[in-house]
């Protein structure tokens, strides 16, 4: 039997209305985590120095790239929902490495969605990065139950989404950076373990007890008006002010067209950021940039 290739091994994600498990579609790469929490059990009754661990509870965590950002809006409403999914990985097989092949290793559980990061940069494929962390434990899984063949995605080049802001916490976000480079958000839950005496069996539950998420965003402090736009766009001054009132404002990140990528032609996400930190690096012999580090204020609202 030849050596087992990543390309074959997939996480998959439970589809409720299709009552079948569908691969995390163009997925660059996955790791399986699952962890013995020992306490070291020796005492003065027992002869030597070497430690004797023993396990008091079993956790377990997942994480997945992948090209795939077509599904953002789903990603980011899961994570609101502070619901676990049914996560499930096994060996794939087919010219499109979705279909199970029923390894006996293959397991599957509940997880949470405990941190994302959606990449957006210029001129490159777009990016997320998934982590899942499971709570409960883990079971083997059925030969019955199969996986749904989804569609061969496409890619999203970064400079097609963009970060949208306003003035202030009142109005719509309807200005694009200017001269935009890179853009990320970043979603992370905070997990309690909520395992007590009366739970059975070693594994860790876990419940949500907050949410955050941040943006970051680069862009040249100058183009050189090599741009010309009849849109308008939010200069460095105009994020400079932002930082100096130090106070949240409106945002979103959207798809767009249009001239000089400007125009707004689908919301994805939206909400209010208040600016944490803007740097501006000016390097000798190259062009100056500035990257904004903004965290989130009251939660994101998600395109329907």
């Amino acid at each position: 039997m030849a050596t087992l290739k990543g390309q074959n091994v997939r996480i998959c994600i439970f589809d409720t209305t299709a009552s079948k498990y569908r691969v995390i579609g163009m997925s660059t790469g996955c790791t399986i985590t699952l962890t013995n929490n020992v306490d070291d059990s020796s005492h003065k009754d027992i002869v030597g120095m070497a430690a004797m661990p023993v396990v008091t509870s079993k956790s377990w965590q997942v994480s997945v790239d992948s090209l795939d950002v077509a599904d953002t809006a789903a990603m980011l409403s899961a994570i609101k929902s502070m619901q676990p999914v049914t996560l499930m990985w096994d060996e794939t097989s087919t010219t499109d490495n979705q279909t199970r092949a029923k390894a006996t290793w293959a397991r599957k559980g509940q997880a949470y969605i405990s941190d994302a990061t959606f990449q957006f940069d210029n001129r490159t494929n777009s990016t997320k990065a998934l982590q899942f962390s499971g709570t409960g434990a883990l079971e083997t899984v059925s030969a019955t139950e199969a996986t749904q063949v989804i569609p061969i995605g496409s890619y999203t080049k970064g400079e097609t989404v963009r970060l949208f802001l306003s003035s202030d916490n009142n109005a719509a976000p309807d200005s694009v950076l200017a001269a935009a480079r890179s853009l990320s958000l970043h979603v992370s839950v905070s997990l309690e373990d909520s395992s007590t005496k009366d739970t059975s069996g070693a594994w860790l539950y876990q419940e949500p007890t907050a949410l955050n998420y941040d943006i970051s965003s680069g862009a040249l402090v100058r183009s050189g008006e090599t741009i010309t736009s009849q849109v308008g766009a939010k200069s460095y001054a105009d994020i400079q002010s932002l930082y100096e009132a130090g106070a949240p404002f409106k945002w979103k990140i959207a798809n767009v067209t249009g001239d000089n990528n400007r125009t707004a032609s689908g919301t994805i996400v939206s909400g209010s950021i208040l600016i944490a930190t803007l740097t501006q690096n000016d390097p000798n012999r190259q062009s100056s940039d500035y990257t904004m580090q903004a965290n989130g204020y009251g939660m994101y609202d998600v395109a329907a």
